[in-house]
């Protein structure tokens, strides 16, 4: 078993999040996957992002909003949500404690990352 403690994590910020990337562990190349945990202060929101990966989030603590597609869907603690490639999204923390999420992402099956 291998134990992975987001309060021992290297943390840096984009912009107003707190993010917390898994490569940080040497363990964590042999995933296939990559991962992250992220944090939002009250009232905030991530920017608005668009990738190539399928992305799962959990919603750890908290409870999200996520605008994707000109809706918002609230996401509550223990609830996860699904992002598939190129879907521009924003994830809001309209509450008034901080919002944590886990974040898993990978490539989908045939498309080598850095290639159209």
């Amino acid at each position: 078993m291998q134990k992975f403690d987001y309060s021992k994590t290297q943390n840096h910020a984009v912009g107003i999040v707190d993010v917390a990337r898994w490569e940080q562990y040497s363990q964590a190349n042999d995933f296939p996957f990559k991962a992250m945990w992220y944090c939002i202060p009250p009232g905030g929101n991530s920017p608005l992002d668009q990738h190539p990966e399928i992305e799962l989030s959990l919603v750890m603590r908290g409870e999200a909003t996520v605008e994707s597609g000109g809706t918002r869907t609230v996401v509550k603690q223990g609830s996860a949500f699904l992002m598939s490639t190129t879907e521009p999204h924003i994830v809001h923390n309209t509450s008034d404690e901080p919002l944590l999420i886990f974040s898993a992402y990978w490539m989908p099956d045939g498309v080598v990352e850095g290639q159209p």
